[in-house]
């Protein structure tokens, strides 16, 4: 039997409208709303003219460096953020649970988020986890307007040993999907311009070759990560964001 490893299984939409009361450091900005809701905000420069993504990761498991590089570079190419994007790394403790859910992911936030938006600057939260999902075949999720997380020692079980994809790849490929989920895609808070939903697989492109598309969830992206490259947006994706405040 075929197995599927799923890149970006779940995209957690959350209807909770109210404003995070831990927000103090902040205008009040409500980091509690569903993925997508923030999507206008990231992508364009009014009111936040930069983005600051603060990126934390549990000890024995530092993201990729050279998958920020390409991170960054994916946003400065999709945002207009004049004043930058600024990628924030910090060590956590060490997973304390080999196996964790989305309730203790909020809980980590909770307890280690300390960016969050300034009158000028739109605060993203990332967690690199040092522990599988709920569902080990999960790698990332995005599951709140500013809020995502990827599964460290899952991404390190299925990359960078022989005939293994490229870690670098790997990690910039997840990210990136999961930021596009952020983004609003698809038709999830950046409107479609053309219809181009995945009848069968809610907010994901139908373009194949696409970053947004499925299929980008299962093993089918490993084998290709070996000697291809990160999928790209494709042109209705692209037409989307910039749409909604993008370049």
């Amino acid at each position: 039997m075929k197995k599927y490893l799923f890149l970006t299984a779940a995209v957690l939409l959350f209807s909770c409208s109210k404003h995070n009361d831990d927000n103090s450091k902040g205008p009040g900005y409500s980091t509690e709303r569903a993925v997508g809701a923030s999507a206008h905000d990231l992508l364009s420069a009014d009111p936040y003219a930069s983005l600051e993504i603060q990126l934390l990761y549990a000890e024995g498991y530092a993201p990729d460096a050279a998958a920020l590089d390409q991170l960054k570079s994916f946003l400065q190419t999709l945002c207009n953020k004049p004043g930058g994007v600024e990628i924030v790394t910090a060590q956590i403790p060490a997973a304390s649970q080999p196996v964790i859910g989305i309730d203790d992911i909020n809980a980590l936030e909770k307890k280690y988020r300390t960016i969050f938006t300034t009158d000028s600057s739109l605060g993203v939260f990332a967690l690199y986890a040092g522990s599988d999902y709920t569902d080990s075949n999960v790698l990332g999720i995005a599951y709140k307007n500013t809020s995502l997380c990827l599964f460290g020692k899952t991404i390190a079980d299925h990359s960078g040993g022989l005939g293994q994809a490229s870690r670098t790849k790997l990690t910039a490929t997840i990210m990136e999907h999961e930021f596009g989920h952020l983004l609003g895609l698809v038709g999830n808070g950046s409107p479609m311009q053309t219809p181009h939903e995945d009848s069968d697989h809610a907010h994901h492109c139908n373009d194949e070759h696409c970053l947004m598309y499925y299929a980008t969830e299962t093993t089918d992206v490993l084998g290709f990560l070996i000697s291809g490259n990160v999928p790209q947006l494709d042109a209705h994706c692209r037409e989307d964001l910039q749409a909604n405040g993008g370049k």
